[in-house]
C-alpha cells in the first residue's frame, strides 16, 4: 500500500477513521472526506501525528457539484485514486408505522442515492486508469433482513444488488469491487434517535477489526479481487 491513493469518504469517524489509521500504517496517502471535516481534521491530525499521510476534504455526498469536486481535487492534488472505501450511510431501525417519512428520504438520499454518486464519479477516474478497487458496505441486513429494518434495509439491498451488477460491468475493465456484509459494529450509529433497538455494543465487531478486514480486502493481488465476505459478532449483541 506504499504510496497507493485511498479515498474514504466517511472519514471522519466509526469504520472510516479506523480504515484511515490502518491504511496510513501501511504507507497509503489517506484522504478522509466528510460532511463534518473538523471530526475529520481530528482523525488526520492523530495519524499524520503518528507519522502517517492523511488529508480531509468536505463532501456531501447527495450533491453532484460536491462529490465531483472531492473526486477532481484528490486526483489532480495526489493522484489517481487506488481504493474508494464507501464507509458513510445513516440508519432507521423502527417498526414501519413509527418511520418519519422525511427521515426515510434523507436516509434513502444518502445511502442509495449518495452510494450511486460517489461511486459513479469515482469509478469514471478508475475506468480511464484501468485499475482501482471499491469497498462496500451493505452489512448483514444488506443480506439477511432483521426485524424493523424494513427502510433501512431496503437500502442496503439496494448496495447489494447495485454492487454485484457493477461486478459484472466491469470484468474488464480493471475496476474491482468488494462487499462487506458485516454484522453489528460498535459505532455512534446505535446513539441514533432514529434507531430504537438496545444492543450490547461490547459484544459487537470493533471498527478495527472491521478495518483490518477492509485492508485485506483492498491490499490482494492485482490480479484477483475477494468480491464477497460476511464477518458477524461471536455473541449475539442484541438485548
Amino acid at each position: 500500500m506504499k504510496d497507493k491513493i485511498v479515498l474514504i469518504v466517511g472519514g471522519s469517524g466509526g469504520i472510516g477513521s479506523a480504515c484511515g489509521r490502518v491504511f496510513a500504517k501501511a504507507g497509503a496517502k489517506v484522504v478522509l472526506a466528510a460532511r463534518n471535516q473538523e471530526k475529520a481534521e481530528r482523525v488526520a491530525k492523530e495519524i499524520n501525528d503518528s507519522g502517517g499521510d492523511a488529508y480531509v476534504i468536505g463532501v456531501d455526498v447527495t450533491d453532484l457539484a460536491s462529490v465531483s469536486k472531492m473526486a477532481r481535487e484528490v486526483t489532480e492534488d495526489l493522484g489517481a485514486i487506488d481504493v474508494l472505501v464507501n464507509a458513510f450511510g445513516t440508519a432507521i431501525i423502527q417498526p414501519l408505522l413509527d418511520i418519519n417519512p422525511e427521515q426515510a428520504k434523507e436516509m434513502l438520499d444518502v445511502n442509495v442515492y449518495g452510494t450511486f454518486l460517489v461511486t459513479q464519479t469515482v469509478v469514471r477516474y478508475m475506468a480511464t486508469e484501468k485499475k482501482g478497487r471499491v469497498i462496500m458496505f451493505p452489512g448483514s441486513v444488506g443480506k439477511y433482513p432483521m426485524k424493523n429494518s424494513s427502510v433501512y434495509s431496503a437500502s442496503k439491498f439496494a448496495i447489494t444488488g447495485f454492487t454485484k451488477s457493477l461486478v459484472e460491468e466491469h470484468k474488464r475493465s480493471g475496476v474491482k469491487f468488494t462487499l462487506m456484509h458485516l454484522g453489528g459494529v460498535d459505532t455512534p450509529m446505535w446513539d441514533s434517535d432514529t434507531v430504537d433497538m438496545r444492543v450490547q455494543t461490547d459484544k459487537m465487531l470493533t471498527p478495527e477489526e472491521v478495518a483490518k478486514s477492509v485492508y485485506y480486502a483492498a491490499n490482494q493481488p492485482e490480479g484477483s479481487v475477494l468480491n464477497e465476505i460476511t464477518i458477524q459478532p461471536e455473541s449475539h449483541q442484541m438485548v
